[in-house]
C-alpha cells in the first residue's frame, strides 16, 4: 500500500521538479531540524553498496555514505558517519534520536518508526548459495531441511518468516559472519537484496546467486520522526540528486548490482 501511494506522489513530484536540478539553500530552521547537534550523523553498516563498502583503492563509498556526505555539504554542516553492525541497529539509533540520516528498504513496518522519501532505487531480493549447492532457483529454497540465513532484525527476516512453510530461517549477526557460514556449508543459502549478495559472492569462492527472486526492495532516504520541518527539503534533495546525475554517479562508484529498474531522473 505504501508503495502504491508513492507511485502517484513520485509522478507528481518529478513533474514539479522538471526544471530544477538542485535544492535551494536551507533555512536555519531546516538545518536545525535535520542536524540538531550541528552535524549530520549518518547511520551506516559495512558490506552493502547501498550503505558502505570499500572501493579498489580502499576508500569508503556507498549510497548512504555518499548521499549523507552530499546532504551535509548542502546543509553546510559537518558530515559524521556512525557505523553499526547491521541496519536494524541503525533504525533503532534513529528512533532514539542518535542518527539523522540513512538509506534503506522503505517498508510499511519501518515507516511507522522513521520518515521516508519516495523510493530512489529498486533491488531484487534473492539467495546466495555455496559451492556445490544443488539449489538452482529461488523457487526451490522453501524445502524441508534447507537452512536460510538472514541478517538479524532485517526486513528479510520478517518477510521470509511469513512466507516460508518448510525452510528454516537462521538469523545471523553480520554479513561477514554470513559469508563464513556459507563458505563452510553451515547455511544452505543466505537471503537479502542482490546488491549485497553480489558483494558476498565476490568474497566466497564458488558461491553463486540463484536465478529468480523472492521480491523487491524499494530503497529510500530515512530520517527520524519529529523532523518534519525538514521533510520537504530532504524530499527535494532526493529528487534533485536523481535529476542532476549525483545518484547515478554514486551507484557507479559503489558497484551496486541487482537493480531492476533505472533510477528516475
Amino acid at each position: 500500500m505504501l508503495h502504491r501511494r508513492w507511485l502517484f506522489a513520485l509522478v507528481a513530484s518529478a513533474a514539479l521538479l522538471a526544471g530544477c536540478a538542485s535544492t535551494p539553500a536551507p533555512t536555519q530552521e531546516v538545518r536545525s531540524a535535520l542536524a540538531p547537534t550541528g552535524k549530520l550523523r549518518v547511520g551506516l553498516y559495512a558490506g552493502s553498496p547501498t550503505s558502505q563498502v570499500l572501493d579498489k583503492s580502499g576508500q569508503k563509498v556507498g549510497i548512504t555514505y555518499e548521499l549523507g556526505r552530499e546532504l551535509a555539504h548542502r546543509l553546510n554542516v559537518p558530515f559524521e558517519p556512525v557505523e553499526f553492525p547491521r541496519i536494524a541497529e541503525v533504525i533503532e539509533a534513529m528512533k532514539r534520536g542518535e542518527v539523522d540520516f540513512t538509506f534503506t528498504n522503505a517498508t510499511d513496518a519501518r515507516a511507522r518508526d522513521v520518515n521516508f522519501t519516495l523510493p530512489m532505487v529498486s533491488l531484487e531480493l534473492g539467495y546466495l548459495v555455496g559451492e556445490g549447492s544443488q539449489l538452482q532457483s529461488a523457487s526451490e529454497v522453501d524445502r524441508p531441511g534447507v537452512r536460510v540465513g538472514v541478517t538479524q532484525g532485517s526486513s528479510s527476516q520478517g518477510t521470509l518468516g511469513r512466507m516460508y512453510k518448510q525452510a528454516k530461517l537462521v538469523p545471523v549477526p553480520t554479513l561477514r559472519e554470513a559469508a563464513e557460514l556459507i563458505k563452510h556449508g553451515q547455511l544452505d543459502a543466505f537471503a537479502t537484496n542482490k546488491g549485497i549478495l553480489y558483494e558476498l559472492a565476490d568474497s566466497v569462492p564458488g558461491a553463486r546467486i540463484l536465478g529468480g527472486n523472492w521480491g523487491l526492495e524499494h530503497m529510500a532516504i530515512a530520517t527520524p520522526k519529529g523532523r518534519e520541518i525538514g521533510s520537504s527539503y530532504v524530499s527535494d534533495f532526493s529528487l534533485a540528486v536523481r535529476r542532476d546525475g549525483t545518484l547515478q554517479s554514486v551507484i557507479g562508484r559503489s558497484g551496486l548490482r541487482g537493480t531492476v529498474e533505472p533510477s528516475i531522473r
